[in-house]
This record gives structure tokens, sequence and C-alpha cells, in this order.
């Protein structure tokens, strides 16, 4: 369990508020993050790279509210996007375009020229045909764009195959292969302008080795290019540390940053690195209640209010979270399927947990702040659930439960049927 969540007197905070004083004022579900662990995240890796000219930018993928944004911002992070759309979050969040890295493999026309509109620092390209449409809408709007390409460097990140990105038969960036002939090409367009070289081989990530092979092979293809007169003003080395969820024993950020610096020793371009799960998953928690206790002859149910609709993980990739009572209670310890009322019989948040609850128990899911919200969605017409980030002893509210009507005030019925 993260620090910033902890039991007083038989009952769950964070930081300084009740979890159940929460559920109490802004209903369940409901996503709580700390402000405390979300800083505590960051200051971690900006301590580590002390003395290194680097750039930490956060991936915002892994959970887009703008509050989380805005902390992030102030305190000097940069930005990872894979869409126009997060890059207008990072922008009204207060993030600093000059700090934004655009990723991703199905770059639009109108994305392409909302980046160079706002004068991002660097697009990190994933294909050939990226190069020559990014040339092309860059020389449209008389602008150069900034890029490096993303390298897949065949290397297995051993982590969940959903989640892995850097082997060869993966769809994400440029073959290893090819990068030199790419950089090239890219050398020669006008509109184009080399700064960087990016890599990033997958999520959730628990040991260094698959990051330092990676590494290797990178520095191999920077040697190649510096050969030829392409210098690269900074190495791109994207993110991926792991969290514990369960019984995971990743690296401390420490030693993960220890273990990219020593790989680095002797090179002097600026260092860019894109986590995102690291800093925000065990910042958070999915508040439940639940509805109904279930007995079965083979498995006894507990049916709580959040489902995959709020946190999709456990469906799509069979993903464990802890779950922890709100409250300590007095009742019978049995085990139970944690699942929700979707009309599925993938919607589950938990298999064989000892718990003891009753109908109204509040549950905590624990390590829910990354990839929770951001990929909820509104399956069986639920609205998606409140977020609340807690700063020491105070309370705020960062997003607002949807309410039904939201959910269909775009649609429109056809007169005359």
């Amino acid at each position: 369990m993260d620090d910033h969540f902890n039991y007083q007197n038989k009952q769950l905070h964070v930081e300084q508020v009740a979890l159940a004083d929460i559920a109490a004022l802004h209903g369940t579900p409901c996503y709580v993050y700390s402000r405390a662990a979300l800083t505590s995240g960051f200051r971690q890796f900006s301590d580590a790279l002390q003395g290194r000219e680097h750039l930490i930018c956060y991936a915002v993928k892994a959970n887009s509210n703008l509050a989380i944004l805005n902390v992030f911002a102030r305190l000097g992070a940069g930005f990872d996007i894979v869409s126009g759309g997060e890059l207008q979050r990072v922008l009204a969040a207060g993030g600093d375009a000059r700090k934004v890295v655009f990723s991703g493999v199905g770059k639009t026309v109108a994305e392409m020229r909302l980046a160079l509109e706002a004068n991002i620092l660097c697009f990190n390209v994933e294909s050939a045909a990226e190069l020559d449409r990014l040339n092309e809408v860059a020389d449209s709007m008389g602008k150069v764009a900034a890029i490096s390409l993303r390298v897949n460097p065949d290397v297995d990140a051993k982590t969940h195959p959903y989640i892995s990105t850097g082997l060869k038969q993966n769809k994400f960036g440029v073959a290893y292969t090819e990068a030199v002939a790419l950089y090239r090409k890219a050398h020669a367009m006008p509109n184009l302008r080399i700064t960087g070289m990016d890599c990033h081989i997958g999520s959730q990530l628990i040991e260094t080795s698959p990051f330092i092979a990676a590494v290797e092979k990178i520095l191999l293809l920077v040697d190649a290019l510096s050969s030829e007169g392409i210098a690269l003003e900074h190495l791109d080395l994207g993110g991926g540390l792991g969290i514990c969820y369960q019984d995971e024993t990743p690296p401390a950020i420490t030693d993960y940053i220890a273990a990219l610096l020593g790989a680095l020793q002797g090179r002097t371009q600026k260092l860019i690195l894109e986590p995102g799960r690291v800093l925000v998953g065990n910042a958070g928690v999915l508040l439940t209640r639940v509805e109904y206790i279930k007995p079965g002859e083979e498995k006894n149910f507990a049916i709580v209010d959040a489902a995959m609709n709020d946190l999709m993980r456990p469906a799509l990739y069979d993903a464990y979270h802890g779950i922890k009572p709100v409250v300590r209670e007095d009742h019978a310890v049995q085990n139970y399927e944690i699942v929700g009322p979707i009309c599925e019989t993938g919607d589950f948040i938990g298999h064989a947990r000892e718990l003891a609850i009753a109908p109204q128990s509040l549950l905590a899911v624990m390590s829910a702040g990354a990839y929770g919200m951001s990929m909820s969605s509104n399956y069986n017409t639920r609205p998606r659930a409140a977020e609340v980030m807690v700063d020491g002893d105070k309370v705020h509210l960062v997003r607002e439960r949807e309410t039904v009507q939201q959910l269909f005030a775009g649609e429109k019925i056809i007169a005359g049927l």
C-alpha cells in the first residue's frame, strides 16, 4: 500500500482524510488521488536526475485529469502526449507546449497542425509515411518541425503482451534495421529538423535489464548517425517503469535512474523520460460500495457499484488490484468474487478475495490511479465516476460525476420515423 493510504482507528485514510467521509460526500464509484503521492513520485525522479540535463515528460494517457496535469506542470514537468486532445488538456491545465513530446502511430493532419501551432518540443515519428506527412504539413504552414524517430529496438520488455511495445511484431516505432536510412531521409527534408531519438519498449516493467538492453542498442544507432554528421540533442528513453499491484518488486526510481545514467556515461545529450504509471498508479484508489452479497454453491459474489466501465484493467488484462475494506468491520471473513452490475461475465474487479464485508460496506480498489479513469467508458449507459484529489486535510472535487442526461445530450431522434 502506498504510504499515503493507511489505516487509522480501523478506517482507511488518504493523507489526513477518511475515505468513508469522501464516499459520504461524493458518492461511489469515486476515484480518489493523493496530491502528496503525486508530488513525491515526481520529486524522486527529479532528485535522482540532479546534475544531468533532463526533462521528465509525464505520460498523459495514464491519467489525464486536469488537476493531476496541473500538479505536474507546477512541479516543472513536461508531457508525453498521443493525441491532439491530450495536447489541449495539457495546455488547459497550464502545461508548457515547449515541454511536450508527441508520440503515437496515427497522428492526423489536424493533430500535426495543432501541435505545430502550439510550438511543441518534438514529434516522436513512428513511420516513413509519417515523416512525409509531417514534412508536407510543416511546409504548408511555413514551419520546421522538430523530430525524433521512435526506434523499435526489438527488446522483450517481459510484460503483458498488450502493453509490450518494443518487439518487431508490435505496431510501434520504426524498425531498428531501417532507422539510419530513415534518419538520412529526414535529414534531407527541408521542413524537418532532427533533434533526438526515442525508444519506449512497454509498460509495467519490473526489472532494469530490458531498459538497459534497449539503451545499449539505441546508442549504437546514435554513434552510427554521428559518424554521418547527424548529431542528436536529446535521447528520449521512454517510460514504462512498473509499480507493485500485488507482489511485484520493481526497482526503486533511484535505482532505475542510476542504471540508466550508468549506461549513458560519457553521453552529453539531454535525457528525456516519459513516466506515467509509476507517478500516478499508487497515488489513487477507486471507492466502491457493496450492493448485494450473493452466496453460491461454488462461489460467493459481492456485487459492487463499480464495474468494468469504471476500471477496465481486470477485464482487459486480467490485472490484479488489491481490494481493502474502507472500514474494518466485524463480519465473518469469506472468500468473494468482487463483481460489477454490467451485463458481461467479464465484469469483475477481483477474484477470490478474503474479506469481512456485508451489503453497504465500502471497499477501496487500490493502485487505481493509472489507466483507471482514463480508460473508463459509458457502457450500459453508466455515468463515469467522480474524481477527488486530497491535499493534506482538504478534499477537492476535480471532476463531477456525469449525469445520464449528459450521456445522450448530443443524440437526436429522427423526426417522422
